[in-house]
């Protein structure tokens, strides 16, 4: 299809849509994202296109402003400690779901005890892996206990979403959700959409945007075609190239980072020289300009932004070395040998372009790199199962928390659920770090396991990229630097 038919054709698909009870016309919006949610049960998966959607319909104890400060949510003001391993929560009064259930302690403690679960095997465990238990004090107090004091547990109270005792229980709970927030679910039609409206009684005041509607669509040329003709309000991941092609563009240093995950207990990437080989093969800096057009920085050889509590000054990135990386792989005597890759398409802004320039540098310094694109669902499944990884598997990490100790436990941490490698001093390092209040000691220990991290070559860090957003001449809305899609933050246009 030529570019002016695929424009004409979207034209008339969004007409089309708008005669239907589902869509968002001139009373909503139109989202279009690169996946669809693998599932609406928002303490499950760790899944962007799920809490793009969730984040709408849940709320969390505490909130941030758009420019990251923390502020009470369904929680009445910050927490406060008791003891130095206990937390007492006062919640706000009066909330309901949207099914009339009540919000209270029992909520909290439910929503607390089911996230945390290891039956319930949470994929978001990183953000809350200190939390021991939590007990109600009364209808509107709960006392939360961590696994030793534990300085950013506010933070964490920042991403578990609380859900309703009863409708949780319900099998259809994952494709039907129910919050607190400002938006209510109407529908999921797989594969094509999902539609939100307005909830009129919500606490914090009904939002100005009436209905929301969700599209997934995995090609950015696609979702480019759509904005220009009018069928979307708002486009994430946006290709740098066209930013001058859109109505209106957002660009905010984000929270993401595209490394790749090296195995580093099998295969040829167990020995450290293959894994540091692999990362002075590739040229960041190439990739920040060719790719993103500036709209990205080279990481600085750690899965932390500068901003970040615990990034490590000492330590920045793994020069570009083609000669070194081929030497070192003639020393480990794998020249010739096939390394798998591992990546999806759509979810990221440029994730197969990444996966594709990384194989295409591995190659050039004398391996032979299978690349390995999969589903998003089943991505996430290689993702989360060492035994199915690979030698190395792209993923594209964000860190709400804005500190050290949920990207270091899910990644950098022996046993972590993105972890590939069992090194006890590594993880030794991590788990005193997470408990250690004194804040100077704290950052000391992160030092360590930045460098260690970094001489051991467990990744390879690539890049920090902006996020970039299209919106519809229509739409105004400022960002955010957590990257959350809040609708009840944006407006139409008069």
């Amino acid at each position: 299809m030529t570019g002016l038919k695929r424009i004409v054709f979207l034209w008339i698909l969004a007409a089309a849509v708008c005669l239907q009870p589902a869509a968002a016309c001139a009373d909503g919006i139109v989202i279009a994202l690169g996946s669809e949610p693998t599932t609406l049960d928002p303490q499950l998966r760790e899944d962007g296109g799920e809490r793009a959607v969730n984040d709408n319909i849940y709320e969390t104890l505490l909130q941030r402003t758009p420019a990251g400060e923390l502020v009470a949510g369904l929680a009445a003001a910050p927490p406060s400690l008791v003891e130095p391993s206990i937390w007492e929560v006062k919640l706000r009064a009066g909330v309901t779901f949207h099914n009339g259930e009540p919000f209270n302690a029992d909520t909290v403690v439910y929503s607390i005890l089911r996230t945390i679960d290891p039956k319930f095997n949470s994929e978001q465990m990183s953000f809350f892996n200190t939390i021991k238990t939590a007990v109600k004090v009364d209808d509107l107090t709960v006392r939360i206990t961590t696994d030793g004091p534990d300085p950013i547990l506010p933070s964490r109270l920042y991403w578990m979403k609380m859900v309703p005792v009863a409708h949780s229980r319900d099998a259809k709970f994952a494709e039907a959700p129910v919050g607190t927030g400002p938006y209510r679910f109407v529908e999921w039609r797989r594969g094509q959409h999902i539609l939100l409206e307005r909830n009129g009684v919500y606490w914090g005041g009904a939002p100005a945007i009436e209905k929301v509607t969700y599209r997934f669509v995995s090609e950015p040329g696609t979702r480019l075609a759509g904005l220009s003709a009018g069928e979307f309000d708002l486009i994430t991941n946006l290709m740098p190239e066209f930013t001058a092609q859109v109505p209106q563009k957002i660009n905010i240093l984000g929270l993401e980072h595209p490394i790749i995950i090296l195995n580093a207990d099998g295969g040829i990437t167990k020995d450290p020289r293959v894994r540091q080989a692999l990362n002075y093969a590739v040229d960041k800096q190439a990739l920040a300009e060719g790719l993103f057009e500036g709209f990205a920085q080279v990481a600085q050889g750690q899965l932390l932004s500068p901003s970040f509590f615990g990034f490590n000054t000492d330590v920045g990135p793994y020069p570009y070395d083609p000669a070194k990386a081929h030497a070192l792989l003639k020393e480990a005597g794998v020249v010739g040998a096939e390394v798998e890759l591992i990546g999806t398409a759509g979810r990221w802004l440029k994730d197969r372009e990444l996966v594709e320039a990384v194989s295409a540098y591995w190659d050039a310094v004398g391996l032979t790199t299978k690349v390995r694109i999969f589903e998003f669902n089943e991505y996430l499944n290689r993702l989360f199962d060492r035994k199915t990884r690979g030698d190395g598997i792209f993923v594209v990490s964000s860190n709400e928390l804005l500190d050290a100790d949920k990207s270091f436990s899910a990644y950098y941490k022996a046993g972590g659920i993105g972890s590939s490698n069992t090194d006890a001093l590594l993880a030794s390092l991590i788990d005193r770090a997470r408990t250690e209040t004194d804040a100077a000691k704290r950052a000391g220990l992160y030092h360590q396991a930045v460098k260690r991290a970094h001489d051991q070559a467990y990744f390879v860090w690539l890049l920090n990229i902006e996020d970039i957003y299209g919106l519809s001449t229509r739409l105004a809305w400022p960002g955010r630097v957590d990257a959350k899609l809040l609708v009840a933050e944006m407006k139409l246009k008069k």
